[in-house]
């Protein structure tokens, strides 16, 4: 793998050397709001230098870590089987080098490639969804790989109980009704976290984390594709992250950041703040 020209700050390792491996699907083809996400992971990487490489609050230092960014993947944004494709097979070299890959979205739907990456080679996997929204349709307005549909098509691959969702207030009623049958769901906060990583932990399950920053309130977060008043403040998702950081995290992204949809860049602020400290919990 080539090194990114401009990587995330303090994650200039060499590839060989590194732990985790960040890489970018700058994909938002199937968005069904307000388009930009395929922005993101540039902006985070570029303003992610107004921060400094220290975390306060875990006392670690990213100029401590081992963290590989290779950059962003050229996608081909008029096919989503095509953009998938190509985020899995990078995904699946990283899996398979023994790294973490952790993916800056771009819009949700890039979560199912490296899933489906990481999934084959820890056929157990249980995943961890920070998300305002559902994601469970079957289909939206007819077409299966969606953002809508995301967590559905990785419900398709893992099978009952193993997707555990937290902070959800919006979604179909159908939705809300195929969770109570097949998902650990977890409305609007993230009550139930700490018991779950607890056992997850103790019986070493491969686990996934996905965040869509949606999550968090759009007063904390408003740059965003789908803003859903309700949500979480950055002080309860870190403390969340930090619970996740103690299981067998295998693999994680972050996603759905438009930063021109918050021209103050405080979302983009925000986005850069949640990866360092994913980064830091998560080595």
């Amino acid at each position: 793998m080539k090194q990114n020209v401009e990587t995330f700050i303090g994650c200039d390792a060499d590839y060989a050397a590194a732990r985790i491996v960040l890489f970018g699907a700058p994909f938002d083809s199937t968005t069904s709001f307000r388009p930009g996400a395929r922005f993101g992971s540039a902006a985070i990487r570029h303003e992610s230098f107004g921060l400094e490489t220290y975390s306060p609050y875990q006392d670690k230092d990213l100029e401590d870590i081992s963290v590989f960014d290779c950059g962003d993947l050229e996608l081909c944004f008029g096919s989503a089987e095509s953009a998938l494709a190509d985020i899995e097979k990078t995904a699946a070299q990283i899996v398979n080098d023994n790294k973490l890959p952790l993916l800056i979205g771009g819009e949700h739907l890039v979560t199912l490639a490296n899933v489906r990456a990481v999934l084959a080679k820890y056929p157990g996997l249980h995943i961890i969804h920070f998300d305002a929204h559902a994601d469970l349709r079957d289909d939206y307005l007819g077409a299966k790989l969606s953002h809508a549909c995301v967590m559905r098509r990785c419900f398709d691959l893992v099978g009952d109980g193993r997707i555990h969702q937290f902070c959800i207030r919006s979604g179909e009623r159908s939705e809300f009704a195929f969770a109570k049958e097949h998902t650990d769901m977890h409305p609007f906060d993230f009550d139930g976290l700490e018991a779950l990583t607890a056992q997850l932990k103790k019986d070493n399950t491969p686990v996934y984390l996905t965040v869509d920053l949606d999550c968090l309130d759009p007063s904390v977060f408003p740059g965003t594709g789908t803003p859903e008043a309700g949500g979480v403040t950055f002080p309860q998702l870190l403390t969340s992250l930090l619970l996740v950081s103690r299981t067998n995290v295998v693999g994680a992204d972050i996603n759905e950041l438009a930063p021109m949809l918050d021209t103050s860049g405080a979302s983009t602020a925000c986005a850069c703040k949640v990866l360092r400290e994913m980064l830091l919990a998560l080595y």
